[in-house]
């Protein structure tokens, strides 16, 4: 047993709560159903599926909270697990940011579930590993891969009479395909909710392009540049942005949203809501019924998530918050969707072969990896490109060059942009191919 149904999970959790003698009592169900494949060196190294369901009871006296999990369902082992959180409860101190439990909420219908995804087999995952491997002998390189496809279930229920439910599907896939002398490297990544979207055969060619294109890479001095960060490449440093707006951090002065108030300023804000920080094209919100990215329209607490904006025509618009400190400040409490930190970015309606050719001079950035933070009150950061790196020259990739140290902030970045393209998918993210002015190289790197 893995996947209840919403009956079913009503029933176990129902039985849950009439063990509880708390003062409040929440529990959580989640399971799972996943598959995977891994290859390396041409040969599938590993495949597998698990395949688990596993509850979670958080008891509440006062201000006191315990938690105990438990993947057993008969009485006794149920009963247990909730004797196991008042316990715990009795015994921890008092959390003076503890919030009760929510009464009964509205949720929209979610979309999260594909069926095609939920029945995904080992021969499909077989048959995505020879997509990369056999095509990539051919050609004498060297592929390695990893796909995972996952069918899930989480509801919640507590005393005060709450419960939601909902299933979700997910497959991603990511290669990275080598020549042999290593010089030359590819990669490519996909993810989808709906697996009749993905296509592994075209993904490993990409990869296998890039393998092929990038071998005889040349040595560019480190500068400012003109960059086109593919969709990859642009996920990472706008994934931090978004995990950054807090706004506890930012009240408290920790934060790139915080405001820093003059000696003079009397009831200055402690943050920057509703301050243009970017460029007026740069849009980012979270919606649990977009098609191309859906998520749960509960957070993990039981609270109605919907459409949110959290950057709106380059003002900050939200911040992300608990509900305590929402409940401190007398602020909007903005809780993200279950298990998913989704964010959307708008762009526009070009492709990047068309931000290419619109290029005078510039450089292509496949992704960037091994990112670090340097400073939070800038968000400067530092890290290299890799997988295929490319110089444009009057709108054709001219040849590969030396992969980068970068130290960049996206603060500076999304008031650099030149033109945006066209989103995709990535990370379970929505993020637009984007044309930077002065994005800074550091220095180079041996990596490939």
């Amino acid at each position: 047993m893995s996947i209840v149904t919403e009956k079913e999970a009503k029933k176990i959790l129902k039985k849950v709560l009439s063990f509880s003698k708390a003062d409040e009592c929440e529990c959580n169900l989640n399971g799972q159903l996943t598959g995977n494949i891994r290859y390396a060196r041409n040969t599938v190294t590993t495949a597998g599926e698990v395949s688990d369901l596993t509850l979670a009871v958080q008891s509440t006296y006062g201000m006191k909270m315990g938690v105990a999990t438990i993947n057993e369902f008969d009485d006794a082992s149920l009963e247990k697990v909730v004797r196991r959180a008042e316990e715990l409860a009795k015994l921890a101190p008092d959390n003076p940011e503890l919030m009760p439990n929510l009464k009964p909420q509205k949720y929209a219908k979610m979309n999260t579930y594909f069926d095609a995804t939920a029945n995904v087999t080992p021969k499909y995952r077989a048959k995505a590993a020879d997509d990369g491997i056999t095509p990539s002998k051919a050609k004498k390189l060297v592929a390695s891969g990893f796909l995972t496809d996952s069918y899930t279930m989480s509801a919640i229920m507590n005393s005060n009479g709450l419960f939601a439910y909902n299933v979700a599907t997910d497959i991603s896939f990511s290669a990275t395909i080598r020549t042999e002398d290593g010089k030359g490297s590819g990669w490519v990544t996909r993810d989808y909710s709906d697996v009749t979207k993905m296509n592994t055969a075209e993904a490993s060619q990409i990869a296998i392009k890039k393998s092929l294109g990038s071998a005889a890479a040349k040595e560019l001095e480190p500068g400012k540049y003109t960059v086109i960060l593919e969709p990859a490449a642009g996920v990472g440093l706008l994934g931090r942005l978004f995990n950054n707006m807090d706004q506890r951090a930012a009240d408290e002065g920790r934060s790139f949203l915080s405001y820093k108030a003059k000696q003079d300023e009397k009831n200055a804000p402690k943050n920057k809501l509703g301050e243009k920080m970017f460029d007026q094209r740069v849009n980012i919100y979270s919606d649990p019924n977009h098609p191309e990215v859906p998520t749960a329209t509960f957070a993990d607490d039981g609270s109605t998530v919907g459409k949110t904006y959290w950057i709106k025509n380059g003002k900050i618009e939200n911040f992300q918050s608990s509900r305590y400190w929402a409940d401190k400040t007398n602020s909007k409490y903005n809780p993200t969707a279950s298990g998913s930190h989704q964010w959307i970015m708008s762009g526009g309606d070009g492709s990047l072969e068309e931000m290419i050719k619109n290029t005078r001079r510039g450089i292509l950035v496949t992704r960037l990896w091994y990112i670090r933070q340097l400073d939070p009150q800038t968000l400067l950061y530092t890290g290299l490109t890799r997988d295929g790196t490319f110089y444009i020259e009057n709108g054709k990739i001219k040849y590969p060059v030396k992969n980068f140290r970068f130290n960049e902030s996206p603060i500076v970045m999304l008031n650099n942009i030149e033109a945006l393209g066209k989103p995709v998918r990535i990370d379970g993210n929505m993020v637009p191919p984007m044309k930077i002015r002065d994005f800074t190289f550091s220095s180079l790197s041996d990596a490939v």
